[in-house]
């Protein structure tokens, strides 16, 4: 059984018949009274999000997980449909357990969190940064770059991404799947 004191970022812990990552955690300690352990909980099977305070030493439930390499194939009525790279067994999963569904392109790598217990996927995770092609954009107006203007952009995923004025449709960008922003434009 684990305690408080083995909480750790992306932790996976079982609260209250839910699962749920650790995003964040800390201590406080006074002078007068017990130390306490907090934690702001992402819901893995849930879409909640929430913050818990544990006396330090209290027992808490972690959850295996495993961390599988798939590709993504496409999607159908039965969700998205991934491939193990491995064993080239495919499985689908529904899309509110799929980071950011609007990035994904086919043969695309992911990671898949499975709970080792039920062998159930628990969540998709995309790569942080990924490469995009720009499908459609508006042309940025000459001389018109000395503010951080940006401009919207649509990319080969059908997902519209805010783009600096001096990206053209044609050109390969760099986005950050976590936030959904620009972050570079890549040479070919």
């Amino acid at each position: 059984m684990a305690t408080t004191s083995d909480i750790s970022r992306g932790m996976i812990i079982k609260l209250d018949g839910s699962l749920y990552t650790v995003v964040e955690f800390g201590e406080n300690k006074t002078a007068r009274a017990a130390a306490k352990v907090w934690a702001k909980l992402k819901g893995v099977d849930n879409t909640r999000s929430i913050e818990k305070t544990w006396n330090s030493g209290d027992s808490i439930h972690p959850v295996r997980v495993e961390r599988k390499d798939y590709q993504y194939l496409y999607k159908d009525d039965t969700g998205y449909n991934f491939m193990d790279n491995e064993t080239f067994e495919q499985i689908a999963v529904e899309e509110n357990k799929v980071d950011a569904p609007q990035f994904l392109k086919e043969s695309q790598e992911v990671s898949i969190l499975f709970n080792t217990e039920t062998e159930q996927p628990m969540s998709v995770e995309l790569p942080d940064k990924i490469v995009l092609k720009v499908t459609y954009s508006e042309p940025g107006v000459k001389g018109d770059t000395a503010t951080r203007t940006l401009k919207p952009a649509t990319v080969e995923t059908g997902a519209t991404v805010h783009v600096p004025l001096f990206v053209n449709e044609g050109e390969l960008i760099r986005v950050n799947t976590k936030t959904g922003e620009y972050v570079e434009r890549v040479k070919e």
